[in-house]
């Protein structure tokens, strides 16, 4: 199973880095990890909402085109997508490995959120919570319940 992240913006902080690659290196006996990042667009601090929306536009099209090979379900992070428990996505997930796919794509906006034209690639919609996290935060909560998930799925400890 072929496992993607494609995420706006990079892992700035240590912390946010050393976490991440635990994670990654967890999910290793399960998946393939590819951790894909595309540049945050650049916008001032007092930006009109048109200035925004255009900004989204772009990272929308540069993760669009990391992915225009993906065959498998894309799942964008969403306040206003679906919530599943731990056990929940991991039957969803389970779900798309007895339907035969093999890779699957998870997708994670940037400060401003994901435009709507990333949002219609999406196969799912899926929220953590409604409340903001940062995207980098994000990044690190959703390898970590992948991880959980296959866990779960294999019948091994660790999810309480």
């Amino acid at each position: 199973m072929i496992i993607r992240i494609v995420a706006v913006g990079r892992l700035r902080e240590r912390y946010w880095q050393d976490a991440g690659a635990d994670f990654a290196r967890r999910l290793r006996p399960y998946v393939r990890l590819e951790l894909i990042e595309v540049s945050e667009a650049h916008i001032r601090e007092a930006a009109s909402a048109a200035e925004e929306k255009k900004a989204m536009q772009e990272e929308a099209l540069a993760i669009l085109d990391k992915l225009k090979h993906h065959t498998g379900p894309v799942i964008a992070l969403d306040r206003k997508g679906r919530a599943f428990d731990s056990p929940g996505l991991a039957a969803w997930m389970r779900k798309m490995v007895l339907q035969g796919r093999n890779e699957m794509a998870f997708v994670i906006g940037g400060p401003l959120g994901l435009a709507e034209e990333a949002l219609q690639r999406a196969d799912l919609l899926l929220s953590f919570s409604m409340m903001t996290f940062p995207h980098q935060m994000m990044r690190v909560i959703l390898l970590e319940q992948i991880y959980r998930s296959f866990r779960i799925m294999h019948g091994e400890p660790y999810h309480k």
